[in-house]
């Protein structure tokens, strides 16, 4: 499985999450780090969201804009690709880089366990607190 994280989100979560990931197979992707989207990063969200859908590799995506569900022509692109998403909390935006990159280190085995268990599409929050559940998004 591949991690694509979006332009609402830094390199750093992607490397971070990338070097703990790897020995289990999977690996994750910064949008600035993606040749072959169509506009590299200022590739537009419909734009990475039928890229992810075309390929022929397994991927999920992690953002921190929660506009993606508002904007009707990403929403209709998001039902349709047969990803399953992860939006960040509100809170992350105020919390340190290093906290962040550890909630994804520590949320690893839930999202994996979302993506074993439920078809795609879907779409949770991450919250920022270890203790509190994933909450499943509408699409």
């Amino acid at each position: 499985m591949k991690v694509f994280f979006d332009n609402c989100t830094s390199i750093v979560f992607a490397q971070t999450l990338d070097g703990f990931i790897r020995h289990q197979g999977h690996s994750a992707h910064h949008v600035s780090e993606i040749e072959d989207l169509p506009n590299g990063r200022h590739s537009a969200d419909v734009e990475w969201i039928d890229f992810l859908r075309r390929s022929n590799d397994v991927w999920i995506f992690v953002t921190g804009d929660h506009r993606v569900l508002k904007n009707q022509a990403e929403r209709a692109a998001l039902r349709k690709s047969g990803l399953h998403g992860f939006a960040l909390a509100p809170a992350y935006q105020k919390t340190p880089f290093n906290q962040v990159a550890s909630m994804l280190v520590w949320r690893w085995p839930e999202i994996v366990q979302v993506t074993e268990l439920l078809s795609p599409p879907t779409m949770y929050e991450m919250p920022i607190k270890a203790g509190t559940k994933m909450r499943q998004m509408p699409l």
